[in-house]
């Protein structure tokens, strides 16, 4: 891998005014700020939750289709027992038909205790309910990876802008280091009476500018640098140290991967089709629940002389079938809506794999471009490096004046901005063709 760094006039400075309060403790690489964030991050936390709670759901569905086995008992006293009517010819076989008795059945004390078992043989819903719920914790797993490859750009992205920021500081502490030796020589020449005093102005003007640019600079190094804390999962009070080069990456493409964003499309088509499924199957076939049952009913009487309470086993199995007739034209609607949802679904995998593609094809022409850029920039901060070398050298002959020095340092400082933005373009681009072809979660080494 190739290592764009600053040059030696920039690093030094960078090692002495960054680097010592990293003494004692080691700089995190960008793998292990991005498996600190995988272990720690807030939101894969929450979903890891979010499956655990996926699977528990599954275990739920899968656990209906086991027996149900209930204990119930009750105790009645009736205060008034019930009435019948029975045919009058039942006591008195002269009576005419149509002619009725009313007569009190049973007695008051009555108790029931029994323990019944219900095993559903073969129920559509269910276990298409079953099916649905695999699809929907496999749904869940796919959008934790999709949350975990959100955590892994934005720490990228972070440990990214620190480190240009990083170098950004040390083009500062650089140019501040050239302005400070100018303005030491402008003070000295005007001393001689050999340059003005709104030469020496000139000077200070710019020093105060890298000053400011200095403070400001520092200012979002360390937010980015909190940023990447809070992405890592850990307290805003820690320090944090991170490597000074950055990584070029390889010059090969990556090899395509399926991306957890073409893999949800299909989980989610796959949910569509379960669900539809399981509406088809509600629709025509039947219900079948085993059934059994076994107990006591007890009667009881309290009146003298013929107090009594007695137990009588009642036992029972059999088999219930619901087969559904017609329940109206809810089920036909609710199938008509997901086979439009199922269609959209289908266009949804297909125009997701044309935009993978254009994003792929588009990343890696701007990485190369940037790439190219990076290399030109930095020759070009060796030019203008050069370039300001010998101006300083002219001036201090006589033979250049104030202007083309500050002219010679502007071009300096644009030459190192431009060189800064093409490594921010490369990085960019780098990081957007990892997220095209599927390896955001792969080894960052």
């Amino acid at each position: 891998m190739k290592l764009v760094s600053i040059r030696k006039h920039g690093l030094a400075l960078l090692l002495l005014a960054l680097g010592g309060a990293a003494v004692g403790q080691a700089p995190l690489s960008l793998q292990q700020c991005v498996d600190t964030a995988l272990a720690r991050n807030a939101e894969l936390l929450i979903g890891r939750n979010q499956v655990e709670m996926g699977e528990q759901r599954l275990k739920e569905a899968k656990a209906n289709r086991l027996p149900k086995l209930t204990a119930n008992g009750d105790y009645r006293w009736s205060i008034e027992l019930p009435y019948q009517f029975m045919p009058l010819s039942t006591f008195n076989p002269m009576a005419g038909e149509g002619q009725f008795k009313e007569v009190q059945f049973g007695v008051p004390h009555n108790i029931n205790a029994n323990v019944q078992l219900a095993l559903p043989l073969y129920n559509p819903q269910l276990f298409g309910g079953i099916g649905t719920a695999g699809v929907a914790a496999e749904l869940q797993a796919l959008q934790l990876r999709k949350t975990g490859e959100q955590v892994v750009q934005e720490v990228t992205t972070l440990y990214y802008n620190a480190q240009v920021l990083h170098h950004q500081l040390a083009y500062l502490d650089s140019n501040a280091v050239n302005t400070e030796k100018l303005l030491r020589n402008m003070r000295l020449l005007r001393e001689q009476l050999l340059a003005k005093g709104t030469d020496v102005d000139r000077v200070e003007l710019q020093a105060a500018q890298l000053a400011n640019q200095r403070r400001q600079a520092a200012s979002r190094y360390q937010q980015v640098l909190d940023a990447l804390k809070l992405a890592m999962g850990l307290p805003l009070e820690r320090e944090l140290h991170i490597e000074q080069a950055i990584a070029m990456g390889r010059d090969a493409g990556y090899l395509p991967a399926t991306t957890v964003e073409h893999r949800l499309a299909e989980t989610q088509t796959a949910l569509v089709r379960s669900e539809l499924g399981t509406l088809g199957r509600s629709r025509y076939l039947p219900s079948v629940q085993l059934m059994g049952s076994y107990g006591t009913m007890g009667f009881g009487y309290d009146k003298q002389p013929n107090d009594f309470l007695k137990f009588h086993p009642v036992s029972m199995a059999g088999l219930q079938v619901a087969w559904p007739l017609f329940s109206g034209t809810v089920i036909n609607r609710k199938m008509a809506a997901k086979r439009l949802e199922l269609r959209n679904s289908e266009l949804q995998l297909k125009l997701l794999d044309d935009k993978q593609a254009l994003r792929t094809a588009t990343a890696e022409r701007q990485r190369e471009l940037a790439r190219t850029t990076v290399a030109n920039t930095l020759e070009q901060v060796d030019l203008a490096q050069r370039i300001y070398g010998k101006t300083r050298l002219q001036q201090a002959q006589g033979t250049a004046s104030l202007t083309d020095v500050l002219l010679a340092d502007n071009a300096l400082r644009a030459a190192q901005q431009d060189q800064l933005a093409a490594l921010v373009d490369y990085l960019k681009a780098d990081l957007e063709l990892k997220a095209a072809t599927g390896n955001l979660m792969r080894t960052n080494n």
